[in-house]
Parts: C-alpha cells; sequence; structure tokens
C-alpha cells in the first residue's frame, strides 16, 4: 500500500468538523429534545400522581388513613377494603347495570348514526349539510340546561328511574356528534365501490351493510372505545334519572358509598379502582384499532 492510498484512507476516516453555525444549531437541537422530554416527563409525573394516590389509598385500612392523613405514607396493607367495596357497596349489581346501559348504548348509537352518515354522505339529500350541523348542534348545548325538560318528559313517559331512560339519552346525545365524524370517514371512500356494488344488483341496505360498513370498520372501532368509556363513567345522568339504589350503575354506586359524616376514603378509592377497570380493559383490547381509525381519520 503505497503513503498516499494511506493518506486518502485517514483522511476518509477522520470525522467531519462541523462549522459553528451548524454546531450552534445542533447545540439548540439539543436542548430542545431535553427540555421536550423534561417536561413531558414532569407532566406525566404530575398525571399519575393522583392515579398513585388512589391506588397506594385503596390498599390502606381505615385507621390508617383516619390517624396519619390521607395523602401521608402507608403504613398498612390490606385487601380488605375492596372486598368490603364488592360485597358491602353491591359493585356487582352496579357493574351489571353499567353493562345494560352501555352495550346496547354503543351499539344503537353507532348502528344509526353509521346508517345517517351513510345517507348523508353518499346521497344528495336536500340540506343535508344543514341537517348535520343542527344535529351537532344538540352537542353544544350545555347538559345542566335540559336536565329538567328531559326529566319530564322521562316521567310522561313512564320511563323515569329506569335503565331504559338512561339508555334512550345518552344515544340521543350521541348520534350528533358520531354521526359528524362517521359523515367525513365515508366521504372519502371512493364512489366507485359504490358504483361497482349498484351494478352488481346491490341496493341501499346491501351496499351500506357489505361495502361501506366494513370498509368504516376502523373509525367504528375508534368511536366504539371512545363511547364505551363516555357512557360506562356517566355520573351526570344517571343520578338524574335514577332514583333507585338496586339500579343505580357504577359510577352513581360508588357515589353512594360517601357518607354523610364519615366516610372510608380506602374503600371509596377501593371502588374507583374497580369500577375503572372495564374501561382500561376495552382501552387495552381496542388499542391497535383505537389508534389507527383516529390517525387513518387525519391522514385522509
Amino acid at each position: 500500500m503505497t503513503a498516499t492510498t494511506q493518506t486518502r484512507i485517514g483522511a476518509t476516516a477522520r470525522p467531519e468538523r462541523l462549522s459553528p453555525p451548524r454546531r450552534r444549531k445542533s447545540r439548540r437541537r439539543s436542548f430542545a429534545t431535553v427540555a421536550f422530554h423534561t417536561s413531558s416527563s414532569l407532566i406525566s409525573l404530575v398525571w399519575f400522581a393522583p392515579i398513585l394516590l388512589v391506588l397506594v389509598t385503596s390498599f390502606r385500612t381505615f385507621d390508617d388513613v383516619s390517624r396519619n392523613g390521607i395523602a401521608s405514607a402507608p403504613s398498612t396493607f390490606t385487601l380488605q377494603t375492596y372486598f368490603d367495596a364488592w360485597v358491602h357497596g353491591e359493585l356487582f349489581r352496579a357493574l351489571v347495570n353499567s353493562m345494560i346501559v352501555t352495550v346496547p348504548t354503543v351499539v344503537l348509537t353507532l348502528l344509526l348514526s353509521a346508517a345517517a352518515a351513510f345517507g348523508l354522505s353518499r346521497y344528495r339529500i336536500p340540506f343535508r349539510r344543514t341537517i348535520l350541523l343542527v344535529m351537532l348542534a344538540g352537542n353544544l348545548l350545555p347538559v345542566q340546561m335540559i336536565l329538567i325538560p328531559i326529566t319530564r318528559i322521562a316521567q310522561q313517559l313512564n320511563i323515569f328511574d329506569t335503565l331504559g331512560a338512561v339508555i334512550a339519552v345518552q344515544t340521543a346525545f350521541g348520534l350528533g356528534f358520531y354521526t359528524f365524524v362517521l359523515y367525513g370517514f365515508m366521504r372519502t371512500i371512493p364512489v366507485e365501490l359504490q358504483d361497482a356494488a349498484s351494478l352488481d344488483g346491490a341496493g341501499p341496505v346491501r351496499t351500506f351493510l357489505q361495502v361501506i360498513l366494513p370498509l368504516t370498520r376502523p373509525a367504528l372501532a375508534a368511536l366504539g372505545a371512545l363511547s364505551f368509556t363516555w357512557i360506562f363513567n356517566d355520573l351526570l345522568w344517571s343520578i338524574t334519572l335514577i332514583n333507585t339504589d338496586s339500579r343505580l350503575p357504577m359510577t352513581a354506586a360508588v357515589l353512594s358509598l360517601k357518607g354523610q359524616y364519615v366516610s372510608s376514603w380506602s374503600v371509596i378509592a377501593a371502588a374507583t379502582v374497580i369500577a375503572a377497570i372495564p374501561s382500561v380493559i376495552v382501552f387495552l383490547f381496542f388499542q391497535k384499532s383505537f389508534i389507527g381509525g383516529l390517525a387513518l381519520g387525519s391522514v385522509k
């Protein structure tokens, strides 16, 4: 190997030196990265702190919490709080009531909103944008303004203090938002698919069920996960339309554990953890579909 070749190899292996402007730009980028990760970690810690407090409190005894305070370091560990919340708080019955309300409401709302979005997005309906805006405007009204009218309507229909009243109200209030989201999603589906189905002899119902609905599955999965969480964790309509303790859903049953004078915060914390488990399971099960549906809708 000649000296000239060795000189070239050494020059090639020598790292490139950054100019002063590039060096300053690299430092600013590194500082921005460190600042972003630091601030994100602090925000995550602040967000996770209440959840951690509830988890720790749920394993403490009543004497420990009452003697040392709810924010103190735990000195005891027990699972009796979960037993008391599940048995004495009758959370199993409340869980059944919540599932009776949530599952039919999610299925009915998604089916009706998908049918409405299909008609508004695939056919030339007069004033379809006005109809869509009117449906969406219903979600902009403060719920507190219509609590008394909805209660009076439920009493007149003889469905007050029933789970059916909660299902009807939750379905009605979810239609506008879900239709708006599915309307924008269905408009991105090529019209040629619908024309091809029509040439094969498929009518509107068959086109909706066999062509459009399967293509809308990511958006339906994302909305299903969101609606399940919203409806399952709803408290306002549950305590407004239901008075009987045996018909209370989960969140209202957890609220009823709070005593007038003395409250066992460890049992309430355990009941809160139990109430959060179904929503966490649904989110984990639909996590890929949920994230994929949101990303797909944003790209299109």
